[in-house]
């Protein structure tokens, strides 16, 4: 029987797993044992390699503590930029924000997003920069 073909909701619903487990602080393995499945199962679903059935899901969002369909979100969403729930799966985008929040100065905020939204532009078209 061929394998079935990944889903852009297989994928979202995975992601979201894995968001809201971090969130929590908790295991993929401590996951697997609320749920009754082994830890590599929880990481096929995070990386949507794995469908989850309804019963599962149902399991899964009582352990992270959500309701069901805030594991769906971003799944109707269809745009090429990644969604702030997919910069939560990123340590570098976490750090940034955790950073960014220990900021006081609003004008110093603005400044930073102003340069973060300069380089991705410039990235986006392919500039090069000119370091000094």
């Amino acid at each position: 029987m061929p394998r079935a073909v990944q889903s852009k909701a297989d994928i979202v619903v995975g992601r979201n797993i894995r968001i809201f487990r971090q969130k929590l602080r908790m295991s993929q393995s401590a996951l697997a044992r609320q749920v009754g499945v082994t830890f590599q199962q929880i990481q096929k679903y995070e990386k949507g390699l794995n469908r989850v059935g309804a019963s599962r899901l149902a399991q899964i969002a009582a352990a992270l503590q959500v309701p069901i369909p805030s594991l769906f979100q971003g799944v109707e969403e269809n745009k090429n930029v990644a969604s702030p729930h997919e910069l939560l799966t990123d340590a570098n985008a976490v750090k940034l924000a955790e950073a960014f929040v220990g900021i006081r100065d609003t004008q110093m905020r603005r400044t930073i997003v102003q340069l973060v939204t300069q380089m991705a532009h410039k990235i986006k078209f392919g500039l090069k920069y000119r370091h000094k």
